[in-house]
């Protein structure tokens, strides 16, 4: 392979580096473009455009291959559990028994978040998304830990992480118990990561809970899923607010508040919605698919494609295989899932779907267990945080034990007026 490219400009000849990563991705290294030529790359959603070097994930879209650390996703969803994933995102390694023991430990002991913290809640209105809730809590959280939030200090962060991956669970808890005007349910660290988020949510001081453990391993599989998925909006996000120094928690809440977009973490909130929405017209799988392909039509096929993967999405894979278990275990006959099984036989057989190689994404599937489980629309993109949770603060920590950090700072083409002087307001019409 090539060391270098050569770039032939007014009349001038540039050599770029040429980089080659561990699984032969390629890339050509224009950091040195505009100093040396004045010139810059214009690329439209960063489609084309490496802002990093990572070693976290590693996804190839064309092949339906995604990887935490090298590990396939496959073998994580079925063999691991999501604390253990999250501390191979966070640390790079599979934790030994002890290494885990200790990291579980933490997270139990950090579960808490300050009291003063409830009377937030209190201020907003019953209404409000637990999106916005999620993010101006996380955000707050800076507050209370103010003597630990430098990035550039190793204990700091060592401090920081567990709580960041703990408290959130619970606020996430407590905003859902807000939004349906119940008490909120203190940790119970006696249970696991996910069995105690279940019981914060679901639990009621009236009545003992029980812990239905195939719930908990679904659970758990949804969020090693959502774990990390690169360099997508929420994670360059929190990357980009991140290399300004910013703290973890200002970082997180960043990348909360682009999840929530309806592009990215909202998608499966549409899918079910979509799903509903064909529901109430009878079930009509194949008007739906006639309307999609309608460019006159507004109505849109939510959960088919996904902007690097040009072939079945892994993750869909796998929560399709989860969905007929849980819905069994509980009994629930959903006429909802009927549908989307319906939807995607349709899709993948109709030349307009495969020949653009729209596949279901990991949206497609992962409401419909949602809703199996009790947790209500409004909470799936909560639900996505949490379980994205592990590959910010990742990122976050990548990005500052790399060293040489320079400031996020995206150049533009301008095309706006040029040199125009200033009217006084009496001589404007």
């Amino acid at each position: 392979m090539p060391k270098h490219a050569e770039l032939h400009l007014e009349g001038k000849s540039y050599s770029l580096p040429v980089l080659i990563g561990s699984e032969n991705e390629k890339a050509i290294d224009i950091s040195q473009l505009r100093a040396e030529t004045g010139y810059i790359t214009l690329d439209h959603g960063y489609g084309n455009t490496g802002s990093c070097t990572s070693k976290i994930t590693y996804i190839d879209g064309e092949k339906g291959i995604l990887r935490y650390r090298g590990i396939p996703i496959e073998q994580l969803a079925e063999q691991s559990n999501f604390v253990e994933t999250s501390y191979l995102l966070i640390y790079g390694t599979l934790p030994n028994k002890l290494e885990l023991e200790n990291f579980s430990h933490t997270l139990s002991h950090h579960s808490l978040i300050h009291e003063d913290m409830l009377r937030f809640y209190d201020g907003y209105p019953s209404t409000a998304h637990p999106m916005a809730i999620l993010a101006s809590m996380v955000c707050s959280l800076s507050a209370y830990y103010p003597d630990s939030l430098n990035p550039t200090d190793p204990a700091q962060v060592d401090q920081l992480i567990p709580r960041a991956l703990s408290k959130l669970r619970t606020i996430a808890a407590y905003s859902y118990k807000k939004s349906i005007g119940q008490p909120v349910i203190y940790p119970n660290n006696s249970l696991g990561f996910c069995a105690n988020f279940l019981s914060m949510m679901f639990a009621v001081p009236s009545e003992k809970y029980e812990i239905d453990e195939d719930i908990v391993g679904a659970l758990e599989m949804l969020l090693i899923l959502h774990a990390d998925h690169e360099q997508n909006c929420s994670t360059s996000t929190v990357r980009l607010v991140g290399s300004s120094l910013a703290n973890l928690f200002a970082s997180i809440s960043a990348g909360i508040s682009a999840l929530w977009g309806p592009l990215h973490g909202g998608a499966n909130q549409a899918v079910m919605e979509m799903l509903r929405q064909i529901h109430s017209n009878g079930g009509d799988v194949a008007a739906a698919i006639k309307a999609a392909k309608d460019k006159e039509n507004p109505f849109r096929l939510m959960g088919f494609g996904h902007r690097i993967y040009k072939n079945y999405d892994p993750r869909a894979k796998i929560i399709k295989k989860h969905c007929d278990k849980i819905l069994s275990k509980l009994k629930i006959k959903d006429p909802l899932l009927d549908i989307a099984k319906r939807l995607e036989e349709a899709a993948l057989e109709d030349s307009y779907f495969v020949e653009k190689k729209l596949y279901p994404n990991v949206d497609f599937y992962s409401g419909v267990i949602y809703q199996a489980m009790g947790i209500p629309m409004n909470m799936y993109t909560v639900m996505f945080a949490l379980g994205r949770l592990p590959g910010w603060i990742a990122h976050w920590k990548e990005m500052h034990d790399q060293g040489g950090n320079k400031i996020g700072r995206p150049r533009q083409v301008y095309e706006g007026e040029v040199l125009t002087n200033y009217r006084p307001l009496a001589e404007r019409k």
